[in-house]
């Protein structure tokens, strides 16, 4: 599941894009930094403000997930669940 989850987050595109997740509609903005070496994610509920955030370290063992101020499982499941949308 981790080896999914690296490899969904790394394709999500490095921009901002609406997705959906548990019938809500997010703003999500990705970026990928320092020499490719770390993917910032924030996810904003448009509904309730809600949000999904975390940094990824690619080089720090097999990745490092550092979600900030939630559970790794909240973030894993965002990413593993969310279907991107257009507008």
């Amino acid at each position: 599941m981790i080896n999914q989850f690296r490899t969904k987050l790394i394709n999500l595109p490095n921009k901002s894009f609406y997705t959906l997740y548990k019938n809500n509609k997010y703003l999500v903005t990705k970026d990928t930094i320092v020499n490719n070496s770390i993917i910032k994610l924030y996810a904003l509920n448009l509904s309730n403000n809600d949000i999904v955030s975390g940094n990824y370290f690619l080089t720090i063992k097999d990745g490092l997930l550092k979600p900030c101020e939630m559970t790794d499982k909240k973030v894993i499941d965002f990413i593993m669940n969310l279907e991107i949308i257009s507008g």
